[in-house]
């Protein structure tokens, strides 16, 4: 079930947001989280990694973190590479640490209503099943014919 979003409010979330926790980044190059993580701090927003199988490695410049209470500072927005029945505990910590957090973003695949409704409540946007790196990319005409900019992805180990 694919969400419907306009490209307005895609573009107003990523325009507004500057500090990106990534939860369940991986360290492994050829994996999703990693290059869309990758992407995002070449395009100049701060990421920050949370994988608890990877804490106090280095990754992006950033040092790899347990979970979102671990990081220093705010955050604007969390983007979950969790399954969905993960989901809703990193949205309850999202809230309960970051009180000017901007977005929830779920990449594709992931959706839980549930935990969207709680984020939406307390006024924060919601992004479900997409991808932050292709929106960013259609939306700020980087894709190319084939539809991803060559390059990035790669199967290749």
């Amino acid at each position: 079930m694919s969400q419907t979003y306009s490209d307005d409010y895609l573009k107003s979330i990523l325009t507004r947001v500057k500090r990106i926790a990534v939860v369940g980044v991986s360290m492994n190059p050829v994996r999703p989280s990693y290059y869309v993580a990758r992407y995002l701090s070449l395009k100049g927003f701060t990421v920050l990694p949370v994988n608890p199988g990877h804490a106090g490695k280095m990754l992006f410049g950033q040092t790899v973190v347990s979970s979102l209470s671990d990081i220093e500072g705010g955050v604007d927005m969390v983007d979950i590479f969790r399954r969905p029945e993960h989901v809703p505990p990193i949205v309850e910590e999202a809230l309960a640490r970051f009180a000017d957090l901007k977005a929830i973003w779920m990449q594709i695949g992931v959706v839980h209503e549930g935990a969207a409704e709680m984020a939406r409540a307390r006024g924060v946007d919601v992004v479900m099943d997409r991808c932050p790196k292709i929106e960013y990319q259609r939306l700020f005409g980087e894709l190319r014919m084939g539809g991803f900019n060559t390059g990035v992805i790669s199967s290749k180990l």
